[in-house]
């Protein structure tokens, strides 16, 4: 047991030296006054820029795959005493109706447009979930759930990231174009930017008031992570069961497949909802998720080699920019239709 828990110390240390320096860079980029790249992001890239030049070894690879892997479910599972579902209720039914209507896009539209670029299922589905729901966190969440590997995770990431740069620029601009009022902003730029770094980023750009309102958007939007992650884990089981039972047909146990840390996850969100954790320590708790979702990410960037993800990387990303841009549609499209009173007129 000592020799298994020594090999894995390399790769490992590597993974979190890399989470330490991308945090401290986030940490640089706040002091300045920007929200532009979270630190997931930043982790992924180093991760990816130094297997161009070291990839891992007999030495690292161990580590790097325990981190990518086990960290992970373990970041998720602290991820779910951050998601208290009573959140839902200080935001409103208009931003609940414009999310329903953004995710619907997302998980159907994206579906197709996945399958008609000829992109994996598992590709399609943490592009869509990036996008519709909350960046990073959501792609991280969904990935182990579905088995993904780790270059369906830096196509995930990376095509969601690239929108989400663009998006910080245009969007204010698009938003004074429209006369968006500063409510009417903030639940556009909540709901349709992805990364939460990225709504602060885009909504502070246009003014404090639309910044503040899409923060509190966007954490009401990463409940949904709760019901994707149940959605995917059911839709994998079934995938699994039937690719066995066409191999070989011997019926497949759901006990040794199901992915058993999402009853933690879940059991971690509904104790927050019920108020049974201190504020302190649910506090405390997701500083930890998201400082080890970092290490994860910089672990997956790690075992993602940057030519491979540049020689068949045109078809997500467009996949990306499409469905992207019509959720941003879709958004702007909802909030017309339903009207805006309550938080100003349009």
């Amino acid at each position: 047991m000592s020799k298994k828990i020594t090999a894995l110390i390399p790769g490992a240390a590597l993974a979190l030296g890399i989470a330490c320096i991308a945090k401290w860079l986030e940490t640089l980029e706040s002091s300045a006054g920007l929200h532009l790249i979270g630190a997931s992001v930043i982790a992924l890239f180093i991760g990816m820029a130094i297997n161009a030049f070291f990839q891992p070894n007999k030495t690292t690879a161990p580590g790097i795959k325990f981190t990518s892997k086990k960290v992970l479910k373990f970041a998720i599972v602290l991820l779910g005493a951050s998601l208290n579902i009573r959140t839902v209720l200080t935001v409103g039914r208009f931003s609940l109706t414009v999310m329903l209507f953004t995710l619907a896009t997302c998980f159907g539209l994206g579906a197709l447009i996945g399958r008609a670029l000829g992109l994996n299922w598992k590709t399609s589905s943490l592009i869509n979930a990036g996008t519709g729901i909350c960046g990073g966190s959501a792609i991280a969440a969904i990935a182990p759930v579905i088995e993904a590997d780790d270059m369906d995770i830096a196509y995930g990431m990376s095509a969601t990231f690239l929108f989400d740069t663009v998006m910080i620029v245009v969007f204010p601009l698009l938003g004074r174009w429209l006369g968006l009022s500063d409510a009417a902003f903030g639940l556009w730029a909540g709901t349709a930017v992805n990364d939460t770094s990225s709504v602060v980023a885009t909504g502070y750009a246009f003014s404090e008031a639309a910044g503040d309102f899409a923060t509190m958007v966007k954490l009401t939007r990463t409940l949904a992570i709760i019901p994707a992650v149940l959605v995917f884990a059911a839709i994998n089981l079934h995938l699994k069961k039937k690719e066995s039972a066409q191999a070989n047909g011997v019926k497949v146990s759901i006990r040794s497949i199901f992915p058993w840390f999402i009853l933690a996850f879940l059991a971690m969100s509904l104790l927050t909802s019920l108020g049974l954790l201190p504020a302190g320590l649910v506090s405390g708790l997701k500083t930890i998720s998201k400082f080890l979702m970092v290490a994860a990410l910089a672990a997956i960037g790690l075992n993602t080699n940057f030519k491979s993800l540049c020689r068949s990387g045109a078809r997500p990303m467009l996949h990306g920019f499409i469905i992207s841009t019509l959720v941003v549609l879709v958004a702007i499209g909802v909030e017309y239709m339903i009207g805006i009173a309550p938080y100003g007129t349009l």
